[in-house]
């Protein structure tokens, strides 16, 4: 089978059939990943040829991955279980009700700002393990926890766990072999006087003005997103109100983010952007600066749909607690997070410890050359755990509290493991589907898909190029595993469609692998799982697929107008559109509000 259009079509089918049951028959992920297993199998076997053992070697890689996944998973659902039980979560809610009983504002500093600091420092999906469940506590919905925590996990990510997305992703995506920069990348290179970390600082530079340009928008949708889909009146006008909060919050991360991206490179632009941001916007907000003048809250919990709401409610335990502790105190497991990330991803002798002899390695599975490491200790599963274990300690927790939590947390997971010991084997059997272990000499799905559209695009490539980044991180729940599959194929293309600067076109793809962390499957399933949300995850992809296509549409215009120049031209129509529709979406939104609004209430005294 030689056509490219077919093999593309058989390629995205496991994808297609899992996003249909998702998205059209709104099926659990428990029940659709099984059937897209079974499909990337079949097409796996007949038309790529790969072996038995490659698809078994597969799986197995796929089932380790899942349960460090699941090891994360189980540490954000105790580290909430443990605030809740010791009492913690009633201080830190009454706090933030301090600065602002206003949701708008609480959910832009908590997931936008808290949120980008978190990514920065651990990456991989621990903002949503972190955000969604805090917001829950604070007595949000589950779901608007979730769809927040989901949409924040774009602007930061491309420089999430200290820059691994540019450092690792794109570092080594643009090698050959022998692990140098491949040849058409090291002549672009040696054009421009640069070795291979200096490449990657640049191509990372660029990286940030894109997302700096688009992300000034994310968190003024996250709010009117939340906004209409959970307000009384489900009035997007209530998030529109708050768009000066909302630009002005945007800019206070976004400024220091590009500023460190070009004098100090990709390991700390989103860890700094998100401190110094929270830090100032935490300090003006409680000066009043910007602040609504209405208060938007949630209507009362009883007309919540069934739909908003999981199987965690830490808000009714809570209410019971009488306890009071200091604010220093509550906040105590959250800083504790933050300076373990801190340590354990930036103390070189730590990091090689805990990567290295501390790691569990499973290698040449079933004779396939396929490995895989379990970095339990250096993941955020394992820095939960410690924060909790020291919690205990911290907030004088009694022996029946620390157990009960230890129960509730272990029994919340069972839910998610299903599905993700069946979504990630499907996610490794995709991308391990190259010519090193198939007969049919393919290249793998991902890159034939990719090829197909390239293929289609023709020059209009930069367009298209960041919704195959979003497609990577879609398939793979990573932006740096996305630009690993991609770059060099990205670089290339570039090439061919004349591009000066192919790096933009590299830049392109690790911004749409960046926002496809909004729709990733298994980044879906794990954050629904933090909050007991789970069978519902093609609910919330619906909603953030909306602001993953704003980020990928914006973002190729941009790059369109940054390689061939600002004319009236592709990429400057591309960006009309997206004006055009976001203003027509407001003004719809404002036409359609009420004068009167019940779900605004007279700001509190």
């Amino acid at each position: 089978m030689e056509n490219l259009g077919v093999l593309a079509l058989l390629a995205l089918l496991p994808i297609l059939v899992v996003g249909t049951l998702l998205l059209g028959f709104r099926w659990p992920a428990r029940t659709a990943m099984p059937v897209g297993l079974a499909v990337v199998v079949v097409i796996a076997l007949f038309a790529w040829k790969m072996s038995l053992v490659a698809i078994s070697a597969s799986v197995v890689q796929g089932l380790l991955i899942a349960i460090g996944l699941l090891w994360i998973i189980f540490g954000a659902l105790l580290m909430l279980e443990t605030l809740t039980k010791s009492g913690a979560l009633e201080t830190i809610r009454a706090g933030f009700t301090t600065i602002s009983p206003d949701r708008r504002v609480q959910v832009i500093i908590i997931a936008w700002l808290f949120g980008s600091f978190i990514e920065g420092a651990a990456g991989f999906g621990t903002p949503a393990a972190v955000v969604a469940p805090l917001l829950l506590a604070l007595g949000f919905p589950a779901a608007a926890a979730v769809m927040a925590g989901l949409i924040i996990q774009s602007t930061p990510v491309s420089f999430g766990a200290v820059g691994t997305p540019m450092l690792t992703g794109i570092g080594t995506g643009l090698a050959d072999t022998s692990g140098a920069l491949a040849p058409e990348v090291q002549a672009r290179a040696d054009a421009l006087g640069l070795d291979h970390l200096g490449f990657v600082a640049h191509t990372a530079t660029q990286v940030a003005t894109i997302h700096a340009i688009v992300g000034i928008l994310v968190p003024l949708i996250l709010v009117t997103l939340m906004c209409g889909f959970y307000g009384e009146k489900r009035s997007f006008r209530s998030g529109l109100a708050v768009a000066p909060f909302a630009i002005y919050a945007a800019l206070a991360m976004i400024v220091p983010y590009v500023t460190v991206a070009y004098v100090l490179g990709p390991e700390f632009p989103a860890m700094l952007g998100g401190f110094l941001g929270l830090v100032l916007v935490m300090f003006t907000s409680s000066k009043g600066f910007l602040m609504p003048k209405d208060v938007w809250d949630f209507p009362p919990r009883e007309r919540w749909s069934d739909r908003w709401m999981g199987t965690v409610d830490p808000t009714k335990e809570a209410a019971t607690l009488t306890r009071k502790m200091s604010m220093a105190r509550a906040w105590s497991p959250y800083v504790i997070v933050a300076a373990l990330i801190l340590v354990t991803r930036n103390v070189p002798a730590i990091k090689d410890f805990l990567m290295g002899p501390a790691a569990l390695e499973v290698a040449n599975i079933f004779g396939t050359g396929i490995s895989q490491n379990l970095e339990l200790l250096y993941s955020p599963g394992a820095i939960f755990l410690l924060a909790c274990l020291l919690t205990y300690v911290l907030h004088g927790m009694k022996g029946e509290q620390i157990k009960a939590s230890w129960k509730v947390a272990g029994g919340q997971l069972g839910g998610a493991a299903f599905a993700l010991l069946c979504a990630v084997p499907l996610v490794r059997i995709f991308i391990n589907s190259g010519p090193d272990f198939n007969a049919a000499g393919l290249d793998s799905m991902p890159v034939t898909v990719a090829q197909s559209a390239a293929d289609l695009a023709g020059q209009g490539w930069p367009i298209v190029s960041p919704f195959i980044g979003a497609l990577g991180a879609f398939v793979a729940g990573s932006n740096t595993v996305s630009n690993m599959m991609f770059s060099l194929f990205q670089f290339n293309t570039g090439l061919g469609v004349g591009a000066a600067s192919p790096e933009t076109v590299v830049a392109l793809q690790a911004v749409g692998g960046a926002a496809g962390n909004m729709v990733a499957v298994h980044n879906v399933v794990a954050a629904a799982a933090t909050v007991g949300l789970l069978g519902r995850e093609g609910d919330l992809i619906r909603k953030t697929i909306l602001p993953m296509t704003y980020y990928c549409l914006a973002a190729g215009g941009i790059g369109y107008l940054w390689i061939f120049g600002f004319a009236f031209n592709a990429g400057l129509v591309v960006l009309l559109v997206v004006v055009a529709a976001l203003v027509l979406t407001a003004m719809r939104m404002l036409r359609k509000s009420d004068a009167y609004n019940p779900e605004v209430v007279p700001a509190r005294v």
